[in-house]
């Protein structure tokens, strides 16, 4: 992996000026960008990024196998039929727009601080490689809005009041959506409803989701061959809901050959990923998703990444559900901080951390 940035280097680059860049320069330059070659997604066969139609009175198991087959095989997938109105995505993206646009003044009051998640700047992952990204972006816990951009709107003001309600309408909507997206997800796995309201384990975990939510814009960039949005990486907690603007921009990793599948950005869809501690959870059954956000030559593009997760203090194990008849647990438990501990310690930004949670068989123990 890339050397960190030098301090002097990101203290150079903090407010960079996108819109008036010519030329990507040395900071913002990626190497190995094009290890992979970048495809379109298909129409069908092999690089056909599936889609989920949660609507259209479609029989409940038939939208069960085709998650289950899209979480095995992909680890994400496009969700149309969600119930959610239209325009919630067109109303959060004018804010976000209006909120990159503020002065870097008004920007950097929140600008994010080492070893905090939340405010304005690089993700927090980010600070392991030697390059920027091309895009500008803000975290924050989707429970806290109006406590957080105080940090942008100190005074308040109408502009406070809109953004605030726009985020937060959003918040309601994915928070609902999200805990549909569990139970469909547990009936994947064979669980019937049953079960899973009395399971105490499933049960906890839809009634406790949390959720970030992290503000992307990826600026035109004129040499987009030469920059990323976002770097290669997946995802840490259970899944995250994805709302893009109408440029394509992310991709998924698919295997043999390697190469970038571009996920489609059709109106009124929501991205589906999946995260390394889900593939716990299913004990490997489903896999968290590899992907990256490429930029564009010529539009600017925005995302809304809207993580959940379980809260700092549970354990998550493997459900009963997910092991084989008289199988055992793959991994142990572990709560999400514990887990971002052991990713920060892997070579990758991936789900090779999860090695270092695998429970060694019998017989392969070290003495």
């Amino acid at each position: 992996m890339p050397s960190p940035l030098t301090s002097l280097a990101a203290a150079a680059a903090a407010n960079f000026e996108f819109r008036s860049a010519e030329h990507v320069p040395e900071t913002h330059e990626w190497p190995g960008l094009h290890d992979h070659p970048s495809v379109e997604a298909a129409a069908a066969g092999r690089d056909a990024v599936p889609v989920v139609d949660l609507g259209g009175g479609g029989d409940p198991a038939a939208v069960a196998q085709a998650v289950a087959r899209a979480a095995e095989e992909w680890g994400a997938f496009l969700l149309v039929g969600h119930g959610v109105p239209a325009g919630v995505a067109a109303r959060v993206e004018e804010q976000i727009a209006r909120l990159f646009a503020l002065p870097a003044a008004d920007k950097d009051r929140a600008g994010r601080r080492p070893g905090e998640m939340n405010g304005y700047g690089r993700p927090p992952y980010a600070v392991r490689f030697s390059r920027l990204m091309w895009s500008e972006g803000y975290t924050f816990a989707a429970a806290a809005v109006r406590d957080e951009f105080r940090r942008v709107w100190p005074d308040g003001g109408d502009d406070y009041h809109r953004f605030c309600e726009v985020m937060e309408e959003h918040h309601r909507e994915m928070m609902a959506l999200g805990g549909r997206l569990v139970d469909v997800l547990f009936r994947a796995l064979g669980l019937t409803d049953e079960r899973i309201a009395a399971g105490e384990t499933e049960r906890k975990i839809r009634e406790s989701l949390t959720a970030t939510m992290h503000l992307n814009l990826y600026p035109r960039c004129p040499e987009p061959e030469r920059a990323i949005g976002l770097a290669a990486h997946t995802d840490s907690g259970f899944f995250t809901l994805i709302t893009q603007s109408p440029v394509p921009g992310l991709q998924l990793l698919r295997r043999g050959p390697d190469r970038w599948v571009t996920v489609p950005a059709p109106p009124g869809a929501f991205a589906v990923v999946l995260g390394d501690l889900f593939q716990l959870l299913t004990n490997g059954r489903y896999r968290s998703a590899f992907h990256r956000a490429v930029v564009n030559g010529d539009r600017d593009r925005i995302s809304v990444p809207y993580f959940l997760g379980p809260p700092p203090d549970m354990k998550v194990a493997p459900l009963a559900a997910a092991l084989p008849p008289g199988g055992k647990p793959a991994f142990r438990s572990v709560t999400w901080p514990e887990y971002l501990g052991v990713k920060g310690k892997a070579s990758g930004f991936d789900a090779s951390a999860l090695a270092m949670l695998q429970v060694p068989e019998e017989g392969d123990k070290k003495v």
